[in-house]
């Protein structure tokens, strides 16, 4: 079997093409056809569009029309150089930016790699000419019925930010591939992104509560334990005062997420690069700037989620009622106080969650990626909250004094200080742990909060009709 052009794929299919799909539909696939039953499935998988378990004719032309476009595009993206063929710098360059880094050697054995089904079955080598480089015809030919073995897979299963929600919204956004962009699954990603980051925080808001109060109230002379705390927030209010604040948390979820995703797509243009995805670095920089950009736009809401937060049983009657008391007595101003920190924040955040995550990434794609670059539940969720903690130790401080700044007019007979006065202060009579209270809270919420965001992520999913492949 040997596949053609499109042009001649109508007449050219019908005797082997039929003769394959019997051999797919039946399960008895001789390997010079098939390099692994695993590819079996998947190419039933995704070219199966009536669900019935099999594939018919037209449905398996198809298949081979997309998956010939979508390696298309993977070549082009490879291609750097534009000459219709890939080297091992190439190679080596296009990972680079992906975030795996490998060595001139293992492009090579990329190169020179063979496949074959058992000891009797024809070997099928991707440089067919020995000459060290791929032309479009030795891609196609080796990948064609290989439907795993592409470049996007990547940016398919290790989507984090969209998918876990540890309540702070300061990562860089995930990439898209073109052909989630194409179909519009982009926006079904976020919108099952965004309900699940509504539904984690609502199920964590007593710890972030209890986050807010340690961060502005504790102090050496006030030591405010997790247990005390929740305590004095039943009395205070009863049970319900400990969802203060949550309804404007998830509120601002929709904004945020949607000004982000279009100022990154923006950005990206900007930036001048016409690639499916971008390097590391690139990738830092315009999601930083998309952070500062959704930040500024809703940064009234994190003051008034701050407020509520803080608030006495009957103080304010919902959201509304907060924000008029404040722009009366405060005036506009009031709105922004903190918001030089929180930007701040932003640069060690996405920084050393990007770089720990792609890290953690490139560690397993190297060890452990052979059939396939998803990387299954587990450790999709350790990398992502492992990579999130480490973000937030590193900006923890700033976000302590963003919020004892927006704090500051609460607080009766208190000093209003500017960040660095602040900062002195907390050092001088607290020490540096003054500037880590309510950290213990903080991190009780992430594991639950990620896995509740991931549980619900996946069920919106397969609500939305969000296909994996």
């Amino acid at each position: 079997f040997q596949y053609k052009s499109e042009k001649t794929a109508t007449c050219f299919y019908s005797c082997p093409c039929i003769l394959l799909i019997r051999f797919l539909n039946t399960g008895h696939i001789p390997q010079m056809f098939l390099p692994s039953l695993l590819s079996l499935q998947k190419i039933v998988k995704a070219g199966d569009k009536d669900l019935d378990g099999q594939l018919d004719f037209e449905e398996f032309v198809h298949y081979l029309r997309d998956h010939e476009k979508k390696l298309r595009l993977v070549f082009k993206s490879l291609d750097k150089k534009n000459d219709g063929r890939i080297d091992s710098q190439e190679i080596m360059q296009s990972l680079r930016d992906l975030g795996v880094n490998i060595t001139e050697e293992q492009a090579e054995k990329i190169l020179k790699r063979i496949r074959r089904g058992h000891i009797w079955a024809p070997i099928l080598y991707m440089d067919k000419n020995g000459t060290m480089t791929i032309d479009w015809n030795e891609w196609r030919d080796y990948h064609l019925l290989h439907p795993a073995d592409n470049i996007p897979e990547i940016i398919l299963y290790w989507k984090h930010s969209t998918i876990l929600d540890v309540g702070e919204s300061l990562m860089v956004p995930d990439e898209f591939t073109a052909e989630e962009k194409k179909t519009g699954m982009w926006w079904r990603h976020l919108v099952a992104g965004g309900g699940a980051g509504a539904v984690s925080r609502t199920c964590t808001a007593p710890l972030d509560r209890l986050k807010v109060l340690m961060q502005v109230h504790a102090s050496k002379s006030n030591s405010m334990r997790i247990a005390g705390g929740f305590v004095q927030m039943i009395r205070e209010g009863g049970v319900r005062s400990l969802w203060r604040g949550n309804g404007i948390n998830v509120i601002k979820i929709a904004p945020e997420s949607a000004i982000k995703f279009m100022a990154y797509e923006q950005i990206k243009r900007v930036i001048g690069s016409n690639q499916e995805t971008l390097g590391i670095t690139e990738r830092l920089v315009a999601g930083s700037l998309a952070g500062a950009i959704a930040q500024s736009s809703i940064y009234p809401m994190e003051v008034l989620k701050t407020r509520l937060a803080l608030g006495k049983t009957g103080q304010y009657s919902g959201i509304l009622d907060c924000a008029r008391h404040i722009f009366q007595k405060e005036g506009v101003a009031a709105f922004y106080k903190g918001y030089i920190p929180n930007m701040l924040g932003i640069i060690p955040y996405a920084g050393i969650d990007l770089a720990v995550y792609e890290t953690l990434k490139n560690s397993w794609l190297q060890r452990f990626a052979t059939d396939s670059a998803d990387p299954g539940v587990f450790v999709l969720l350790a990398c992502g909250t492992t990579s999130s903690t480490c973000g937030q130790l590193a900006s923890y401080p700033l976000a302590l004094i963003r919020t004892r700044m927006q704090a500051q007019a609460t607080l009766e007979g208190g000093p209003q200080m500017n960040m660095t006065s602040l900062f002195r202060h907390i050092i001088r009579t607290e020490g540096a742990m003054g500037l880590y209270r309510g950290l213990a809270p903080n991190f009780m919420k992430v594991i639950p909060s990620v896995s509740i965001s991931y549980v619900v992520y996946e069920y919106l999913k397969i609500t939305l009709g969000v296909q994996s492949k």
